[in-house]
């Protein structure tokens, strides 16, 4: 995520009254409700992920240990037995 500085973007009034409250610190502007969207939807991680995640239950269903799983995944044991919890349901 990028700065722009608030000068350049909002009124001298508006810089004004946020400085009121917030006087030289970083603050962050939620997008509006209408244009937000979900998580990873603007980048293939959802795809990546699934497909790791499904690489990983294959592996555990052609013998490999959790602990080697995690190892190999540089994931905790908990995190490769919630993956294989939510892929087995």
């Amino acid at each position: 995520m990028g700065y722009i500085k608030a000068e350049t973007v909002l009124p001298a009034e508006i810089i004004e009254l946020i400085q009121q409250y917030v006087d030289g610190k970083n603050i962050y502007i939620p997008r509006k409700a209408a244009s937000r969207q979900e998580w990873g939807t603007g980048t293939r991680i959802r795809q990546e992920l699934l497909a790791r995640n499904q690489q990983i239950y294959a592996d555990y269903l052609a013998g490999s240990r959790t602990s080697e799983l995690a190892s190999k995944y540089c994931l905790s044991e908990k995190s490769i037995q919630r993956i294989l919890r939510k892929i087995k349901s």
